[in-house]
């Protein structure tokens, strides 16, 4: 979406500098108390709206719908959980300093036994802009795919490269939805659609042409039946039912009508999804896994997450399709797969925007809320096949925890200015509102956010209760004993929500350190508000 955590390490910040963005069209920023310049600055929790709006398919964000967004939203200021008013107190800055921190990243990362990623030969990493796989040849496909990871089309091309370990460049383009495309990409293809390829001299564009010629010209590694047998007969059945799902899918998530009628297409179509899947005794669509299986695995995901967001209908984890249950378990053993996977909250509101709108029923109300923070409350529920949201990989979370803090640390500064843009100005809205590069950060807080950042790295290294343990170091507010400067709460928790709610999957971090972050962020902004 915008430049990782990772690499903002050494890049200039700059107005794409954002880290963590999902978008939503639920949750415009709304007027700022504390704010000395902006009239729409203040972060602004899901539980105030939860129906999503119709978009333009692209272009900017058009007045009368951010008014309409406004309307929806109400009245102003901070709010917490079902609208309460949330008043944060002052807090002590007696968190460790950065440089204090950067020496406990070193050591808990030999205590826990993490090495550096190896971004070129290593397993499959979305912060990766080089792909070798350790082979010494010239590298003679560059792939344009999307920052933010949102791009189904750009997932499969992505998860097919992997998979045949084809040595490839990575160059990240902004979707519209969040932001104007380079000039240079509007050079190699005017039209400025995501995936292209760039392949002996061609801009390639459009997915299923892009994986014909990589099949093709890298035969090593199959992926596809050999033309002329039944294995693919077979498999050109499927992707034909895979365009029928898609459709029953975005028939009944993006239509305020006929929701019953809908409904039983989309079940039908998932019926016969499943019935495929029992044809073999593979996992898989076919005897092995195949292009099938990457074809259906970006939008399964977005079916799965959308679905249970805004209808209320879990396809996953009750036996409704266990076929399905079992390929989701297959294809998330896979690395190739499981480093490309969002997660429910990420495509709950990264979808609006892509698809013109998606739209709320009363029974998807009480399952948004639980995605959208409900479960982030610390301490964690356990992440697993079973979970609300299923991970069948599981979790580990003191290395969770760890790999969120070191990636908080690393990345300090760009963190910091991203967050003080919650309690800045929003500047021209774009149409993934969460996601907008034309926010302006309020450096007035600074300190006070920086303060707050080093409380939630110490906590996610060391644990909340050894943190809390430490008469030196815990968090606590202004008037209980003990030293450290006062800081500001309430821009702080404006600042830190803002930052929270943007964390994107997978692009800043897996799911399991991902919802590590969250929670922690969402343990000081309770705390100061306790």
């Amino acid at each position: 979406m915008f430049p990782t955590l990772r690499t903002l390490i050494s890049a200039p910040y700059t107005a794409h500098g954002v880290l963590f963005s999902p978008a939503t069209l639920c949750r415009p920023d709304s007027h700022s108390s504390f704010s000395k310049k902006n009239p729409l600055a203040s972060w602004r929790p899901h539980s105030t709206c939860r129906r999503s709006l119709r978009v333009p398919a692209a272009g900017g964000f058009p007045d009368a719908v951010f008014d309409q967004i406004k309307k929806l939203v109400g009245a102003e200021g901070e709010t917490g959980p079902a609208g309460r008013k949330m008043k944060a107190k002052a807090f002590k800055d007696t968190a460790p300093s950065w440089s204090e921190l950067e020496a406990l990243v070193e050591q808990q990362k030999g205590v826990l036994g993490v090495e550096d990623d190896d971004l070129e030969s290593g397993p499959p990493n979305p912060l990766s802009l080089k792909r070798t796989f350790g082979k010494d040849e010239p590298i003679r496909v560059k792939l344009y795919r999307d920052h933010a990871a949102w791009c189904p089309y750009c997932q499969k091309v992505w998860i097919q490269l992997e998979e045949k370990k084809i040595p490839y460049e990575i160059e990240k383009i902004n979707m519209r939805c969040y932001g104007d495309k380079k000039p240079s990409f509007l050079k190699i293809t005017p039209m400025g659609l995501l995936p292209v390829m760039e392949f002996k001299g061609n801009a390639i564009t459009e997915s299923e042409r892009i994986m014909k010629i990589l099949e093709k010209e890298y035969p090593e590694n199959p992926l596809l039946p050999a033309e002329g047998t039944p294995e693919m007969d077979r498999a050109s059945k499927l992707f034909r039912l895979e365009r029928a799902c898609f459709s029953a899918w975005c028939g009944w998530l993006c239509s305020a009508w006929a929701q019953e009628s809908q409904k039983k297409s989309f079940e039908a179509a998932m019926s016969e999804v499943d019935r495929q899947l029992g044809a073999t005794d593979s996992p898989y669509f076919l005897e092995d896994f195949s292009m099938v299986d990457i074809v259906f695995s970006p939008f399964l995901e977005r079916m799965d997450a959308s679905i249970t967001y805004y209808k209320g209908f879990r396809m996953r984890g009750e036996g409704r399709f266990p076929n399905i249950d079992r390929w989701f378990e297959a294809m998330e053993a896979r690395p190739t797969y499981i480093a490309t996977k969002s997660d429910y909250y990420t495509h709950a509101h990264a979808l609006p925007p892509q698809l013109g709108g998606c739209e709320m029923v009363k029974e998807g109300e009480p399952v948004a809320a639980r995605i959208d923070g409900g479960e982030w409350s610390y301490p964690l529920s356990p992440l697993d096949g079973k979970s609300f949201e299923p991970y069948s990989p599981g979790e580990s979370p003191p290395v969770d925890r760890f790999l969120a803090g070191k990636r908080l640390v690393e990345n300090r500064v760009a963190v910091t200015k991203f967050a003080l843009r919650g309690c800045g100005e929003e500047g021209r809205p774009v149409m993934a509102p969460l996601s907008n590069p034309n926010a302006i950060p309020n450096e007035d807080y600074h300190q006070d956010v920086d303060g707050a950042l080093r409380h939630v790295a110490h906590a996610l290294l060391i644990g909340v209760e050894e943190k809390q343990s430490l008469e030196k170091n815990a968090l606590s507010v202004v008037g209980s004993e003990g030293g450290g400067e006062a800081l500001a709460g309430q821009p702080t928790y404006v600042a830190l929500g803002y930052l929270r709610d943007r964390v994107g999957v997978p692009r800043d971090l897996k799911l399991p350190a991902a919802r590590q972050l969250r929670s922690h962020l969402t343990w000081i902004m309770s705390s100061i508000t306790a």
